[in-house]
């Protein structure tokens, strides 16, 4: 009967811990959140706006260290504002969302960069390439609500997207700028 009794109280110890955890991550409001990857083709900047994601956000500005991000985002909703444009992204030699239909990131550490400014640093996944990466992220917050704004410059051939004929960076630009806007309020 004690060990059952333990490991009842374990069990219940480890949700409460898990609860604690969840109860601290704030909740990202993706209507009002945009992440966007801006390249340039021919030297002129093509705007894509990534219209599905999810985010979760932990982060308390007194203990950045203790903080944690990670984001999924959907590569098939990538929107260049076109649909032959759309599904000419979505093929083998972009995004290739038949076999990989996320690219994800998730932090491993944060640390302060001064006033409201920090260096999130995690692994960044595109197409089944990872990366180290290390993202500026500058965090507003007013009452509940926080606001992490950030910019992370890659170069896409690194994580093969746009292989084939699209290799060639003369036309389209290898390095490419994902940014995002996210907005969340603590639950």
């Amino acid at each position: 009967m004690h060990i059952l009794t333990s490991r009842w109280l374990l069990v219940a110890a480890a949700a409460a811990a898990l609860f604690t955890t969840a109860a601290a991550q704030a909740q990202v409001d993706t209507a009002k959140s945009t992440v966007t990857a801006t390249s340039r083709q021919m030297n002129v900047p093509v705007d894509g706006k990534f219209k599905k994601f999810t985010a979760t956000l932990d982060f308390d500005p007194a203990k950045p260290a203790a903080g944690n991000a990670s984001i999924n985002i959907d590569t098939a909703s990538y929107d260049l504002g076109d649909d032959s444009y759309n599904k000419q992204a979505q093929d083998k030699d972009w995004f290739d969302v038949a076999h990989f239909p996320n690219a994800t990131f998730a932090s491993t550490s944060i640390a302060p960069a001064g006033g409201n400014k920090y260096n999130v640093a995690g692994k960044l996944t595109i197409k089944g390439k990872s990366q180290n990466v290390t993202v500026p992220v500058t965090v507003t917050q007013q009452g509940a609500t926080q606001t992490f704004d950030g910019a992370l410059p890659i170069k896409r051939t690194q994580f093969d997207v746009g292989s084939g004929e699209w290799k060639d960076t003369s036309v389209v630009a290898d390095e490419v700028v994902i940014k995002f806007h996210l907005v969340a309020v603590k639950k």
